[in-house]
């Protein structure tokens, strides 16, 4: 069987799942930032809604939540299409994470940071976005590529609620053609080599950063 001939579905397959992963990982980002700093620095009732946020998306199954937006959530009266399914599932999930990391990453920043701004007359949202934040934000980059990674990975569930992602196209490929072997290894070095890319963006942005902040010369 000559691969080739399916090979241009299996990379615009690829560039569906690299296009919900790029959205669900903006999203994620928004959560994340929102949810961790809540956690650190938010009044009782944010850093509780926080908490119940991170909690539930991090102790239940990311292919559950999927099901559960795409089959439960209909029966609520709220439907919504299958892509937009996938994005929010792993935003959600993956902003649950993330959320941790920032918080980990925030109270990472030592107390004579924040003995110095009190000793300047900062406020604390002047302290945590003028000091904390800046200087964290490099702690939190690594654990973040770590999870941009898996949130590409993760697409691969959504080929279970019908979107066209790169595990779906390979498994109709398969059931067309039989060749089990060339289909399912020819997908699994387009996941490494979009996995890889990803993980080169993120180092660059970590360099970036870094440099910025003054942690790189």
């Amino acid at each position: 069987m000559d691969l080739s001939v399916h090979l241009p579905n299996l990379l615009g397959a690829a560039a569906t799942s690299l296009l919900i992963c790029s959205l669900s990982l903006l999203m994620a980002a928004s959560l994340s930032f929102g949810a961790g700093v809540a956690l650190f620095a938010g009044p009782a009732w944010l850093r509780a809604t926080a908490f119940a946020y991170v909690e539930i998306f991090r102790g239940t199954s990311l292919l559950v939540q999927l099901f559960w937006l795409y089959f439960a959530l209909p029966l609520l009266g709220i439907s919504l299409p299958p892509f937009l399914t996938g994005v929010l599932a792993l935003g959600l999930n993956t902003g649950a994470y993330g959320a941790e990391v920032v918080r980990g990453a925030l109270r990472s920043v030592s107390q004579q940071q924040h003995e110095a701004a009190r000793a300047l007359n900062f406020t604390r949202s002047q302290t945590l976005w003028r000091i904390v934040l800046p200087q964290s934000v490099v702690e939190m980059l690594p654990s973040f590529s770590s999870l941009a990674v898996q949130n590409f990975k993760d697409t691969s569930l959504l080929s279970m609620i019908t979107i066209a992602d790169l595990t779906f196209k390979a498994q109709e490929i398969r059931n067309l053609t039989q060749d089990t072997v060339a289909v399912y290894g020819t997908a699994l070095l387009i996941y490494f080599a979009m996995a890889m890319l990803i993980v080169a963006l993120m180092r660059i942005l970590e360099t970036r950063v870094a440099r910025s902040t003054g942690r790189l010369s």
